[in-house]
C-alpha cells in the first residue's frame, strides 16, 4: 500500500519536529536570566562576559539565587529529555535529540532575544540522563580540570570535545555520534572566546567569591 505525502509529513512532524521543539522550549527557560530579570530586577547579560551561565550569575550576584538558577538549568534538561524520550519510545536518540535541541534553546532563548548561556549545566545534566558512562568521562574531566586549574572554561571545553568520543565508546552507533558531535560542537563553539583567552593566558580563574565585573 503505497503512503502518501500528507502521512510522511505528519510521520517527520510527531517523530523529529514536534519532540525537538518541545525540548527547544525547555531549554530556553534559562535560570540566570529569569533569576536576574524578574526576581533581581537585573539582567545577568549586562553584567560581566554579558553571557547567561551559572559562573557569570556568580560572579555578578552570588548568593542563594545561584542554586535557584543551577535547578532550574538541571530541571529544564532532565524535563527535555524526559518529554521527547515519553514520546518517541524511550530510546538512545530520544535523549540525543532532546539533548541537542535542549541546549539550542538554552544558547539561543527565542523569548530571550537569543541571547542565553553555554550550555554547560545543562550538558551536564543531559549526560547524565543518557548513560552513566558518558556522564563519567564527561564530568569526570570537567571537574578534574576545573578544580585543579580553576579554569572552569577549560573544563567546559573538555565536556564538549569528549562527548562525541564518550558517546562513540559507549554506543557504536554513527547517527548518535553525528548527534554527539553537535552537542559537543555547540558547546565548543559558545566557548571560543574562553578559548582565545585561555591561549592567550588572559583567563579569569573561578573564585567562590563574588565579584561584580568578570568573564566567563
Amino acid at each position: 500500500m503505497p503512503v502518501h505525502f500528507s502521512e510522511w509529513v505528519l510521520y517527520f512532524f510527531t517523530t523529529l519536529l514536534l519532540p525537538a521543539a518541545i525540548a527547544y522550549f525547555c531549554g530556553c527557560f534559562n535560570g540566570a536570566v529569569i533569576v536576574s530579570k524578574y526576581i533581581l530586577r537585573d539582567d545577568v547579560r549586562d553584567h560581566g562576559s554579558g553571557n547567561a551561565g551559572l559562573t557569570n550569575f556568580h560572579r555578578t550576584f552570588g548568593g542563594g539565587l545561584t542554586f535557584v538558577v543551577i535547578l532550574t538549568d538541571v530541571l529544564k534538561a532532565v524535563a527535555a529529555v524526559l518529554i521527547v524520550s515519553a514520546l518517541l519510545g524511550w530510546t538512545d536518540f530520544a535523549k540525543y535529540w532532546a539533548g541537542l535541541f535542549c541546549l539550542l534553546g538554552h544558547m539561543f532563548p527565542c523569548m530571550f532575544h537569543f541571547r542565553g548561556g553555554k550550555g554547560i549545566l545543562s550538558g551536564g545534566a543531559i549526560a547524565i540522563m543518557i548513560d552513566w558512562r558518558v556522564a563519567l568521562v564527561v564530568w569526570g574531566g570537567f571537574l578534574i580540570l576545573a578544580v585543579l586549574t580553576r579554569y572552569v572554561s577549560l573544563g567546559s571545553c573538555w565536556a564538549g570535545a569528549s562527548f562525541p568520543f564518550a558517546t562513540w565508546f559507549v554506543y557504536h552507533q554513527v547517527v548518535l555520534l553525528v548527534l554527539a558531535i553537535l552537542i559537543g560542537g555547540l558547546i565548543l563553539y559558545k566557548h571560543r572566546e574562553n578559548i582565545k583567552r585561555l591561549l592567550a593566558g588572559s583567563e579569569n580563574k573561578f573564585s567562590l567569591h563574588k565579584k561584580k565585573e568578570g568573564r566567563q
